[in-house]
């Protein structure tokens, strides 16, 4: 059996894809049954975030695991194969566990660093271990993961290469501005009481602000998070739980919203947005001016059936027979301004190409040139200008004059996926909205600290233990199937010298047993120590085979052998 992982994330698919994808907590249950049933898996768990999607497997054929994992998780996300197909991407063997170490790391966040995915990882495989889906190979594969992790954050700095999804989140809200001081007074509401809205509702408490006001479909686990906000030690903030229902009303008075739900459709539309600003200014909310010009003027282009017309330099420009570099700046390199004081040869060909049609060398057409030809050029120009027209003037653009965006008097932060607020609040003027995608876009250029390659290096080393451990308990079952054939020879010969020497005592009957035992175990010491070392490097899958093949073993001896390890493992493993 080997390990396969199928999966996206916010690396390899656009936002809009993962919304869909998302999984709920029933989804992710149903999921894990189905996957253990299908042939190819014999293990499953499943990884599922606000920004990836990954389902873990033992399988016993690669390209039949990658069929159906993928097929699997398909189904379950109601993303279509063919449309989910290009985002995917699979790891196998060492390969799968590098990526998940990496993972437990922070290496492969949004947030470089952040460590909360440590406990997303741990709620995996709980939930793998409640519904028996994850066996011997995973259960060793996720508790390593949590001790990678943990040892990555206590052992280097990789905490200051970024912050938690949350602190970056209100970072982007603040806008530079120091959390604190921004945060400092300022009325929260927090819609959600998961494990995201907790740690919001926390950073917001140790930020300095007033009150918090937290808002669940269950109204009694708001209550207990506002309970837990309102006797901590550490802050001194005025927490209270209210109904669903509640939050427009709540949103009025807020100065800032996070929502984190596991809702599958919009918690905030853009009207419920608008209606709280209203209410909380006592003006109209409107689109931001810049975003809602631009709109108009586009939509003014399509109705007229219009393409908008090209500015100099643009590729339109290619085939223009003018020396754009000549054109005074901020002209037209197609009106009347642009082409004063050319020749009338130019002026032909400028016209041409302006009514779409082939530039002209009319003087290698006639034959003619000189004055003559310049004045029958201008007459023919000024003919056609007469019939239709004067040629359309299509000035460079015009420098946009940026309007300022009013200060925000609501503030969005938005970490659930799919999304909670509606993607249409980013144009309203008064909000600032902060999202899953543009904490992508803000974090896709963040510097990577030092201790990235620290613990990059941690990782390599992990996966190389982790594998070695794992090829030396693949061989285990077959030194114990060993070391149990030696004893039932040890007792058969003893048996039989009891028949040769029935009046042989106890005493030297114990005697020589206990010698003969001596002798067997440290004949196949060396050999056993020996085989244990080699299977624990790479390629040493085969010593196995070898042992079995060099002694004859019972190939369903060592399977029984390793069933029965893998029972007690069972029974006495749970979450780190």
């Amino acid at each position: 059996m080997s390990l396969l992982v199928v999966g996206l994330s916010h690396r390899s698919a656009p936002v809009s894809v993962l919304e869909r994808a998302s999984l709920s907590t029933g989804a992710q249950l149903k999921l894990l049954q189905d996957t253990v049933a299908a042939e190819p898996a014999a293990e499953a768990a499943v990884l599922a975030t606000c920004n990836r999607i990954e389902l873990y497997a033992d399988v016993d054929k690669f390209h039949a695991g990658v069929a159906e994992l993928s097929t699997l998780l398909a189904q379950h996300s109601g993303v279509g194969l063919e449309e989910l197909t290009p985002y995917l991407y699979v790891h196998y063997e060492d390969r799968a566990v590098h990526h998940l170490f990496s993972v437990a790391c922070g290496l492969d966040s949004m947030v470089v660093g952040e460590g909360q995915i440590l406990g997303q990882i741990k709620d995996s495989l709980a939930r793998a271990q409640d519904l028996h889906t994850a066996g011997r190979l995973l259960n060793d594969l996720f508790q390593q993961a949590l001790r990678v992790g943990k040892r990555a954050h206590s052992e280097t700095g990789i905490d200051r290469a970024g912050q938690s999804l949350v602190t970056f989140g209100l970072e982007q809200l603040s806008a530079g501005a120091e959390v604190q001081q921004w945060a400092r007074g300022k009325r929260a509401l927090v819609i959600g009481a998961g494990s995201m809205s907790s740690l919001a509702a926390a950073t917001l408490a140790r930020a300095g602000v007033a009150e918090i006001v937290v808002a669940n479909r269950t109204f009694e686990r708001a209550e207990r998070l506002a309970e837990i906000l309102s006797e901590g030690d550490d802050t001194d903030v005025l927490a209270r739980a209210v109904p669903m229902d509640s939050v427009p009303g709540e949103l009025t008075r807020a100065d800032v919203a996070v929502s984190c739900t596991g809702a599958t459709g919009l918690v905030l539309t853009a009207d419920a947005v608008v209606a709280s600003v209203e209410g909380r200014t006592g003006a109209p909310a409107v689109e931001d001016a810049a975003v809602a010009d631009t709109a108009v003027r586009e939509t003014d282009v399509r109705e007229a059936g219009e393409t908008p017309l090209p500015g100099a330099g643009s590729a339109a420009d290619e085939n223009c027979p003018l020396d754009l570099s000549s054109v005074p700046s901020g002209f037209s390199v197609m009106g009347e301004a642009a082409v004063a004081g050319m020749d009338a040869a130019t002026l032909e060909q400028h016209g041409a190409w302006a009514a779409g049609g082939t530039a002209v060398d009319r003087t290698r057409e006639t034959g003619r040139s000189g004055p003559e030809a310049d004045s029958e050029l201008i007459g023919a120009l000024a003919a056609t200008a007469t019939r239709v027209g004067r040629i359309p003037e299509r000035r460079r653009p015009e420098p946009v004059v940026e309007v300022p965006r009013p200060e925000p008097v609501l503030f969005l932060l938005d970490l659930a996926m799919p999304r909670d607020v509606d993607a249409a609040v980013h144009r309203l003027a008064g909000v600032r909205l902060v999202d899953i995608e543009s904490l992508a876009d803000a974090s896709a250029d963040a510097p990577m600290a030092a201790d990235v390659d620290m613990v990059r290096r941690i990782v390599a080393d992990e996966v190389a233990a982790f594998g070695a451990a794992q090829r030396a308990a693949h061989i285990t079952p077959t030194v114990v199937a060993l070391r149990s054939m030696a004893a039932d020879v040890v007792a058969g010969e003893i048996a039989r010298l009891e028949g040769r020497l029935p009046g042989l005592d106890d005493k030297h009957r114990a005697e020589i047993t206990q010698t003969v035992k001596r002798v067997v175990d440290k004949l196949l010491h060396a050999p056993t120590v020996r085989v244990k070392q080699l299977a624990a490097e790479p390629g040493g899958a085969g010593y196995a085979d070898a042992l079995r093949t060099l002694f004859d073993l019972d190939q369903e001896t060592v399977a029984s052998v390793s069933r029965a390890e893998n029972s007690t493992t069972e029974k006495n493993r749970g979450p780190a």
